[in-house]
Order: structure tokens, then sequence, then C-alpha cells
């Protein structure tokens, strides 16, 4: 292993033998001094963070990682290296480095080395790419690296070598069955089947059937024996959408299946045994359904083992570029690449996304049948886009970005007089600038006299 000597650290005889140990690991490792200098790198490493033209050893970890001038602490991040410091002990954080193949998450786990005096003499980090999602846009899977969307993929990468059971809280369209795979996929069955129950479609009268299976005759239609999705998903994660909607008299069936992992098929008296791993969903409040009585207490108890919350969109603004080049890729060759204006961008952000991540794939969707020259303007999209849609019966909701425009519509003529006046731009960058659209602009220019 290539070796210079910061210090004379690296050729202390306890940093050698664990360097000499971690050279046959086949994670990613690397060997820090207390000053975040890299000493050392094996195999693992090497072939996934490093390249010939860009040297490390001797180097900031925080620079080469994250192209930082200071420590992520002092950056705005959690820094495990001041953690595990602090600690004596490990420390665990999902980060976004910079490697050969651009941005991606990274699972870090620092472990501090400590000398017969227990002070640290050297950390041990291992690095895990995750694979099931991306921090740049992409044509699949999950997108995204805002501190919202980084936590709830945390908490996946914590979950998902385990056998414990995971609900998924979020409102609609945040992307439930996707990080329900991501569970899948980081599990150690990853190999085995992803199985998909959509409670919500399933009439009380087929649940039963469709959950466990059903032998022939024993219902008119029933022809012919059927596998139940539960034996469906045997070896691998069974995914259990909109759970909230799973009818009183099936909850109990199903509370018997994950305590005990025994079912029959309908029309059956032979007990199966069932093998799979549990994701749940909802948007709706299970714990306020409990209290009011729709929802067992128990059930809620065995799926809630580990809640992940997952954010709305609105919380995830800074998401929304890479989410829109990501959805707009999909579906288009590399001849008919679609891009966006800045105006039309902005409402997109400042859009409060009441349907989330389904939503602005719809939007996306409509607007781009509209580009016929390849970049999707403001006119394209919906009429009454920038305005939050409330729930039926509902107020509707601002958006703080919606706020602040409209605190800059309500400074009447002279502000925009003076903007205007300011302005080196054309009306476009500074309709842009103003969150609005090129037409609005223009109309409330006009209305003041000012087009």
């Amino acid at each position: 292993m290539p070796v210079t000597d910061p210090e004379g650290l690296r050729s202390a005889p306890q940093v050698q033998a664990l360097i000499s140990f971690l050279e046959h690991e086949a994670q990613p490792m690397i060997v820090l001094d207390p000053d975040y200098n890299i000493l050392a790198a094996n195999t693992a490493y090497r072939r996934q963070f490093s390249t010939v033209d860009k040297p490390y050893i001797g180097h900031k970890c925080f620079r080469i990682s994250h192209h930082y001038d200071v420590p992520c602490d002092q950056a705005g991040e959690h820094c495990p290296m001041k953690k595990a410091f602090e600690l004596k002990g490990p420390d665990r954080v999902l980060h976004i480095h910079h490697t050969p193949r651009g941005p991606e998450h990274v699972d870090v786990e620092l472990r501090p080395i400590l000398d017969g005096r227990r002070e640290v003499v050297a950390y041990v980090e291992r690095l895990v790419t995750v694979r099931h999602a991306s921090a740049r846009p992409s044509a699949e899977g999950l997108v995204g690296r805002s501190p919202a969307f980084n936590a709830a993929l945390a908490a996946v990468q914590r979950v998902g070598p385990s056998t414990l059971a995971v609900l998924l809280l979020g409102e609609s369209g945040t992307g439930k069955e996707l990080f329900a795979r991501a569970v899948h996929e980081a599990s150690p069955r990853s190999g085995g089947p992803f199985v998909v129950v959509d409670c919500s479609g399933l009439p009380e009268t087929l649940f039963e059937s469709e959950l466990f299976g059903h032998e022939k005759g024993a219902f008119t239609g029933a022809n012919t024996r059927k596998k139940g999705l539960v034996e469906t998903a045997q070896g691998g994660t069974l995914f259990l959408d909109e759970i909230g909607d799973v009818p009183l008299s099936m909850q109990v069936k199903l509370l018997r299946l994950i305590e005990s992992g025994a079912f029959r098929r309908v029309g059956s008296v032979e007990t199966q045994q069932a093998d799979f791993r549990l994701v749940a969903a909802t948007h709706k409040p299970l714990a306020q359904m409990v209290a009011d009585g729709r929802f067992r207490q128990d059930l809620y108890y065995r799926i809630s083992a580990f809640p992940i919350h997952l954010p709305p969109l609105r919380d995830r603004v800074a998401d929304i570029p890479m989410l829109v080049d990501s959805f707009l890729q999909r579906g288009s060759d590399a001849k008919h690449r679609i891009s966006v204006e800045p105006a039309a961008m902005a409402q997109l952000q400042h859009h409060d996304w009441p349907g989330n991540i389904r939503e602005l794939r719809n939007v996306l969707d409509r607007a781009r049948l509209f580009a016929d020259d390849g970049i999707l303007r403001s006119e394209h999209l919906p009429e009454q886009f920038g305005q939050s849609l409330a729930p039926l019966g509902g107020p509707a909701t601002t958006h703080p970005a919606q706020a602040l425009t409209s605190t800059r519509q309500r400074g009447g003529a002279q502000e925009l007089a003076q903007r205007l006046a300011a302005f080196q731009g054309t009306r476009r960058e500074l309709a842009a600038q103003l969150g609005l659209s090129e037409r609005t602009l223009y109309r409330r220019l006009k209305a003041l006299g000012l087009a």
C-alpha cells in the first residue's frame, strides 16, 4: 500500500498493523489521523473512490470527499469525526461525496482507534455507496440530496439490514413505494421478490383471497387453486401500501399473520408458514385512527417498529430542479431533450405541491407536450399555477416562497418601477427573479402603465 508519513503517525506499529488488516476487507476503508489527514486506504477504496490524477494520501478527508476547505461541521453538516472523538466510540452518518462517478450518497461509519490511555490516535472510516438512490438527475429510482430527503434515506440505510417491520408515513405522492423498494434493496432479502399489496384497491370481499390465496371451489368462480400474495413474497419483502384502508374485519387476520407467520388459504384447513419482511405505508393518521377505534392498537404496534417519515415536496424545494430533470429524461431520447427556462423553474419551486411528486410528474408530462422547441416555458404550466390547490372544503395554503412573491406584488407601482429601472437583464430574467411568469409580469406592468 503506497504511504507517505505525516508527522510519523503512519509508521507507528499499531497503525501499520491496522492498515495491513484493512487491506483484506471487501468494503472501502480509509485510515485518518486526528487532524483529518488520510493516512492510507485499502484496495476497495482505491477501486471505488480514487483516481490516478487526484492523489488523496496526506490530504484532508473533507477536501477529498466534499471539496470543502473546512471540516464538515464547520460547513453546516454533521461531522462523524467530531462525534466519534467526543463519544470515544463509533459514529455513522449519510453524506454526499464527490466520487469519480459524480456526487453519490455514501453511508459513512467512523470508528476511533484508542491507545492505552484511551486517547484517539487514528480513525477507521468505512464507506458504503448507496445504490438505490441518486444524488443527481436519474431516469429511475429515488432522486434527491436535500436534508429532508437524506434524513429519510439515512433511516432506510439504518433499518434495511435488520428484520424489523418498517412503517412509511407521509402525504400521498411522496414516493412510498420507491422508499419501500429501497428498504428491500438494502436488506439481505434483496435477491427475493418485492410484492406490492394495494390495500386501498382491494374490496373487502376479495382481500383475504388476494392476500392468502384460495383453494379450488372455495367460492363461486374459484375454478383453480390460487397462490396468494403472501406466498408470492416468500423469501422477500411484502409491501402493504395504504395499510390504513385495511378493513377492521381483516386486521385481526393480518395481525395473526405478522405475529406467527401462519396463514390459511381460503377454503383450506392446512396452515401455511410465511417468510417475508414487512414494509407498510399510509398517508392516514394511524395513531388517531387507533384512538377512534378505526385501527387495531395491537396491529399498529406490530407494524410501526421502525417508522420513517417521508418529507412532502414543499420541504424538498432544493430537490425540484433535479427531480424535474429526472422526469424530463424519462420518455425522452438524446435528440429530444427538454430544458426548462428560469421563469418556469422558479414557478415550479414556488408551488406548494399538495399532490407532491406525483403532481410534479403529472404537470411535467402535460407541459412537455407543448414544448415543441425543446424548451419548457411558464405558459406551458397550468393556468392557476403558483397558487396552492387546497383540499376540497379546505382553505388554500401558501408556501413561504409564494408569500414572498405576494409581498412583492403588494409593493405597488413604485416598487415595481424601481425594480424595473434598476434591473439590467431582460424582462424574462426579471420575472424569474420575482418568482413570476413572464406573462404575469407583463400584465402587471401593463396595468401599472409600465409596459
